[in-house]
């Protein structure tokens, strides 16, 4: 059951901002990796979401019994060999155009399986040490936009802690 709802193709999404007094926007562009060129925005599919991703990867791992393996500094490391396999993708490139407009579909469906391996080891170390990563996420975003006021920070790329 779970299974096919996850096949089904990606669904326009409207999306409803908690700060804009509920104003939406209508998500016409679902990207599913194979256009680069494009200048719309680019959105994420509505489904899966980071909890069916994790009771997913966690009955892969339960029917195979490495639940034992995932434990959260091997997981850590796990992620993190992942992460140097992302860089080695891009490693000697320079500066890289959004969109990989100037990337093969052979280099871009590498990095599509290296984030893919990033997000399931995040996900599953969340999942490991009881992080809600969506609602952890969130409280982030707060601190930062409490950090990073717009009115001292537009335009700059200095760290908080180096501003008046």
């Amino acid at each position: 059951m779970m299974a096919s709802s996850l096949t089904t193709p990606p669904k326009r999404v409207k999306m409803v901002h908690p700060e804009h007094n509920g104003t939406t926007a209508t998500n016409n562009n679902v990207h599913d990796g194979s256009d680069s060129t494009t200048n719309e925005e680019f959105s994420f599919s509505e489904a899966p979401t980071l909890d069916q991703l994790r009771i997913l990867q966690n009955e892969f791992a339960t029917e195979r019994d490495w639940d034992k393996f995932h434990q959260p500094r091997n997981l850590l490391l796990a992620m993190v060999g992942e992460v140097g396999e992302v860089a080695e993708l891009f490693q000697w490139k320079g500066e890289v155009k959004e969109g990989l407009p100037d990337w093969s579909e052979k280099e871009r469906s590498a990095l599509s399986q290296e984030l893919s391996d990033v997000l399931i080891y995040l996900v599953r170390l969340s999942e490991k040490c009881h992080i809600d990563l969506p609602k952890a996420a969130l409280e982030k975003i707060a601190l930062n936009k409490k950090k990073y006021p717009v009115e001292k920070v537009h335009g700059s790329c200095k760290k908080y802690n180096e501003y008046d």
